[in-house]
């Protein structure tokens, strides 16, 4: 590897969808004090935040690759659904939706931070997304994962209605640590 190059990785994106709102919807987690705020133009450093928290792990970088005036020409569309979950008072994870889709909203990301997984808040937090999702009255809502997503994102997904329609192998180009830092530290 030249340049603090790292290596490519190959993954298989699953697509899911679902047809009709789930009958059952997990309830809040008791005895945790959690709130999940819709945000209304988002500043970017924030969103590129969340984006780094959440997806780092993970290799969410497509994002982070994107100039002010890109990332800025999707959050900022007045349909646009971002809502950021906080646990205790901080941020603890974000669900992104794109309604503008013919007759779809696609939860494009949807994710927690370290210290809020393995806390029972999971199945809630998606089950708050996909609700979200029907409140925009679509036919469906569709969402993908990919084998480098934590291990019980496909499970869950399927659990709470989604179903499995189809699989294609991409490659993820991973971010060195400077590119990264250069992204979300951008002024």
């Amino acid at each position: 590897m030249e340049n603090g190059a790292l290596e490519d990785i190959e993954v298989t994106v699953t697509f899911l969808e679902m047809h009709v709102p789930p009958a059952y919807s997990p309830p809040v987690p008791y005895n945790r004090q959690i709130a999940l705020l819709k945000t209304k133009d988002i500043p970017l450093h924030f969103y590129r935040y969340l984006m780094d928290r959440v997806g780092r792990k993970w290799h969410w970088v497509n994002v982070l690759r994107l100039s002010d005036e890109e990332l800025s020409a999707g959050v900022h569309r007045e349909d646009r659904d971002i809502r950021v979950l906080y646990l205790d008072g901080a941020p603890a994870g974000f669900f992104d939706l794109k309604p503008h889709l013919p007759e779809e909203v696609e939860l494009a990301y949807f994710g927690m931070m370290e210290h809020a997984t393995g806390q029972g808040i999971g199945r809630w937090f998606l089950g708050a997304a996909i609700a979200a999702a029907w409140s925009h009255g679509p036919r469906r809502v569709t969402v993908q994962t990919c084998t480098l997503d934590h291990p019980a994102a496909l499970p869950l997904y399927q659990k709470l209605g989604f179903e499995p329609v189809a699989q294609k192998k991409e490659i993820v180009h991973p971010m060195a640590f400077a590119e990264r830092a250069a992204s979300v530290m951008r002024p």
